[in-house]
């Protein structure tokens, strides 16, 4: 089974040609920016608008997913960037059509999947809507995506109980060709959203963790080790989630511990060797450090562009600090907080998301933001600036 393992640099040497920034942060989306399809206003907008008047470094670190980068950036745009006079526009660094935000700045929890491509070709992707979900893994560069619906379609007894509508398995399929899924192997799972259909989500995944050599409709006659048959990579563990209802909704993580409970019954009492990354672990918190030193680069100086990268190695740090002082805002202090910390940023915890007064007396394990918690993301992030002595224009 092919491991995956965080890169770590003992030492890192500072750039001697690009000046640092002083601070810069790291916002998660639902819960500090948005509640589900809704800006949390008019904090989220004026915030992220006063760091780009600033130039002051963000990016944006979250542990949904299921479609495009450019596709989650482009709606974002449209809930959050201000509608201002072009004037005004270019003073602050948007362009005319008033965005606030590029997809460079992004980083879903399935992002970092991209350092993958020159190890897996065929890949099964769990979770997101059809046909995004397939559209975001070919855009990564893998060869070929197997979904959910391409296997219904091939063989609908496989669960007889599907949600697909006759419409959706006819559009958003590939072949119904069962030759075509038995032929070939599968070389890793990708969850990298919220099932759209449990039940025969839950069924496919474990038959293609328990299946021989990788072909996906058959079983390998041994059920009795830790090691599946297909690696599989978690994109988060959130348990849940804030979508706006009154109570938080169950995500990924959900479904992951239900996976790993079926395999370990059907595998004797093997627990399942599993990959997550997402939010808290430092896959993704090592990703969206490169992509605020990238955004620093630009900001500080068009001449350094050229230097515009992210490692191929899948987790690598990177190897020149650019930011002396980052941020993490998050709602989560369990993903959030957690990740923030134990990657050695500074931490924002706000109220407007999962987080509510009397956590922390409920659940005295929960990881503590270093700054404090605030109301929003407008309090905390002002905050954080006036104490580093960091002089702004409102």
């Amino acid at each position: 089974m092919y491991r995956l393992q965080i890169v770590r640099i003992s030492k890192r040497k500072l750039s001697s040609t690009v000046p640092r920034a002083p601070i810069g942060f790291v916002f998660d989306i639902d819960g500090v920016l948005m509640q589900s399809r809704n800006p949390i206003v008019p904090f989220a907008s004026n915030t992220l608008q006063m760091l780009r008047t600033n130039k002051i470094p963000f990016a944006l670190l979250t542990n949904g997913g299921g479609q495009l980068e450019e596709t989650r950036i482009n709606f974002l745009n449209s809930c959050l960037s201000p509608v201002n006079s072009i004037s005004n526009l270019i003073d602050i660094g948007l362009d005319s059509d008033h965005n606030i935000l590029t997809t460079d700045q992004l980083v879903q929890s399935h992002t970092p999947l991209k350092q993958l491509t020159n190890k897996f070709k065929r890949v099964l992707v769990i979770g997101g809507p059809d046909p995004n979900a397939r559209e975001v893994i070919l855009s990564y560069g893998f060869e070929e995506v197997i979904r959910p619906i391409d296997i219904i379609r091939a063989a609908p007894e496989i669960w007889p109980f599907t949600r697909y509508t006759t419409h959706e398995i006819s559009n958003h399929s590939l072949s119904p060709d069962i030759s075509e899924i038995d032929l070939r192997s599968i070389d890793a799972i990708f969850v990298i959203n919220d099932p759209r259909d449990m039940g025969s989500d839950l069924q496919i995944t474990i038959d293609a963790l328990c299946c021989d050599n990788g072909v996906i409709t058959t079983r390998r006659k041994d059920l009795n080790s830790s090691i599946p048959s297909i690696p599989i990579i978690f994109s988060n563990m959130d348990l849940q989630w804030s979508t706006g209802y009154s109570i938080p909704r169950f995500g990924v993580g959900a479904f992951r511990i239900a996976i790993k409970e079926l395999y370990k019954t059907l595998n004797q009492g093997k627990e399942l060797e599993e990959q997550t990354i997402g939010k808290p672990w430092p896959i993704n918190f090592a990703y969206a450090e490169h992509v605020l030193n990238n955004e620093w680069l630009k900001i500080s100086n068009n001449q350094f562009s050229n230097d515009l990268k992210i490692s191929t190695n899948f987790g690598s740090k990177p190897t020149e600090q650019l930011i002396e002082k980052v941020y993490m805002v998050g709602d989560n202090p369990e993903s959030d907080i957690r990740g923030g910390n134990d990657y050695g940023w500074e931490t924002i915890l706000v109220k407007t998301g999962v987080y509510k007064d009397g956590d922390f007396e409920i659940n005295k394990s929960l990881s503590k933001p270093t700054l404090g918690i605030y109301d929003n993301v407008w309090d905390g992030v002002y905050e954080a600036l006036k104490k580093n002595n960091i002089d702004i224009n409102l």
